[in-house]
């Protein structure tokens, strides 16, 4: 009993770590903070260092706490902050398809950290070790909206402390 729930930890904990830390330090062929940076700036989400290393550093702990089932509230609430904005800055627009550039695998990680949030994650866990065997609906929904309220923040200030768009020339 609880097979599953310590599998789905470590499969989907593992990806957000595993992505956390090509953006940190370049592993796993990523390209590090500095192309992490460039990304986010082509993003306009200012300034392009900070936010880089928030992204990398909610997704590498955010994914370690899913991984060890920690503090599952706020484990999700930060990688659903970095999903959050994901799909707001690149995947929206590109439709549900992951083929196409979509948002069904952002969606499928939250769905997944939020089920493991509301119906516990597993005896197998620190959060069943310390005596939180299950979170409840409550916390589960309340850590993906405190995610999405993070993305929303972080997308507004960045784009208030953004340079103002290069508006091309008339003619052109």
């Amino acid at each position: 009993m609880g097979l599953g729930k310590l599998l789905l930890r470590i499969v989907v904990g593992g990806v957000f770590v595993a992505h956390g830390l090509q953006k940190l330090n370049g592993s796993f062929g990523g390209g590090g903070l500095e192309r992490t940076e460039m990304v986010v700036a082509s993003q306009r989400m200012y300034p392009p260092r900070r936010n880089a290393l928030l992204v990398a550093l909610a997704e590498t702990v955010g994914g370690l706490g899913i991984a060890f089932g920690a503090a599952m509230p706020a484990a999700v609430a930060a990688t659903t902050a970095a999903m959050a904005t994901a799909y707001t800055k690149v995947h929206r627009k590109n439709g549900f398809f992951n083929s196409k550039g979509g948002y069904e695998f952002n969606l499928t990680l939250v769905a997944a950290t939020a089920a493991l949030t509301i119906d516990g994650p597993g005896p197998w866990s620190v959060d069943a070790v310390a005596g939180k065997s299950r979170w409840g609906v409550f916390w589960g929904l309340a850590a993906v909206g405190a995610g999405v309220l993070a993305s929303s923040f972080a997308i507004e200030l960045g784009e208030l402390e953004a340079p103002p768009a290069v508006e091309p020339a008339a003619g052109e």
